[in-house]
């Protein structure tokens, strides 16, 4: 079949496009024929190798973490799944491989796509939505009336966390440029802040959560926009002992990531608030969760770009700009 690979870990290198083997069918997998697949920062940084310490890939890899498609093969104890049925899914982290024309995944990954949205739509949903979802429903425990700041709102996370964040009945605070008010104010942002002119540390106070996707800086400046037990959560990093423990993570990489987030720790502990790092996990049940939400309204997909399936070195070196809004998509059919 025909993938774009990641030969060598390397900032602004390129994918290959070339020819790779089929995937194989477990006995608990769907075999997929990719309609549609989307782009994220976590494809940059993993071609990058920024996250070859913690996830060790074996290369060339496929890349892509975001899939919709059908269903054309499944395993011998699968029950979920049929072929025929339309699904959508972020495979976990060690089978990923959706710049290509087929991928196998477990079926507990994989969720039946939306009905109100197009393939290319559905694409862009799983990795951001489940993001969302683990941070403002499993981690920080969002309930009505709660404060939450969600940086970086027009960005593929940013996009979707305002939405569930309104339907959980937050009051909901986000960073954009002036640019994207207008949209992040369609999604239910009810606090807009400037990022370019105004220091959102010093507009916003007692906020119960922040949800943080920027660098180190933005991170220490939230420690001042919470309230004593307020919870900051990063999927940006630096990733925590906790982390660390849950991916397997032998006891010398347990050591290295304690130290990288020491300051951060050290730091919320002194303003009387949590941090904690998450990095989402594949969840099909979840994901069915969030079809629910979509089907009702609740969340809609924003959708930036659609390249066709030749350019996705071009819908990456896109994304890596950090200009898009919402999603950029790779259209396969």
């Amino acid at each position: 079949m025909k993938a774009f690979l990641v030969d060598r870990y390397a900032k602004g290198a390129v994918l290959r496009f070339g020819e790779s083997p089929e995937p194989e069918l477990r006995e608990t997998d769907v075999m997929v024929q990719i309609h549609a697949a989307s782009v994220n920062v976590l494809d940059a940084k993993i071609k990058d190798g920024e996250f070859k310490l913690i996830l060790p890939y074996r290369l060339p890899l496929i890349l892509g973490n975001d899939v919709s498609g059908i269903v054309v093969r499944v395993g011998s104890k699968v029950s979920r799944f049929k072929p025929g049925d339309e699904v959508y899914a972020r495979p976990r982290q060690d089978r990923i491989g959706t710049f290509a024309e087929f991928i196998a995944m477990n079926e507990a990954d994989v969720a039946i796509k939306p009905n109100n949205l197009t393939m290319e739509e559905a694409a862009s949903i799983p990795l951001v939505a489940l993001t969302a979802w683990q941070v403002l429903v499993e981690r920080a425990n969002l309930q009505k009336g709660q404060k939450v700041l969600i940086h970086a709102g027009s960005g593929g996370v940013g996009t979707i966390a305002i939405q569930l964040a309104k339907h959980l009945g937050a009051l909901v605070a986000t960073t954009t440029s002036t640019s994207n008010f207008d949209l992040v104010k369609s999604l239910g942002a009810d606090v807009v802040i400037d990022y370019k002119t105004q220091n959102f540390e010093e507009v916003l106070k007692d906020y119960d959560v922040v949800v943080n996707s920027l660098g180190t800086d933005t991170l220490e400046k939230s420690l001042r926009v919470l309230k004593p037990g307020g919870k900051l959560i990063s999927i940006s990093g630096p990733p925590d002992p906790a982390f660390a423990k849950q991916n397997g993570s032998g006891w010398l990489l347990q050591q290295v990531v304690r130290l990288l987030s020491f300051g951060i720790r050290r730091k919320s502990k002194r303003h009387q608030v949590s941090y904690s790092f998450l990095f989402m996990t594949a969840d099909g049940e979840q994901l069915a969760k969030i079809t629910a939400l979509i089907e009702a309204g609740v969340i809609r997909p924003v959708v930036d770009r659609i390249f066709s399936f030749a350019k996705t070195n071009e819908a990456l070196t896109y994304v890596e700009t950090g200009r898009a809004k919402g999603k950029v998509v790779i259209a396969m059919r």
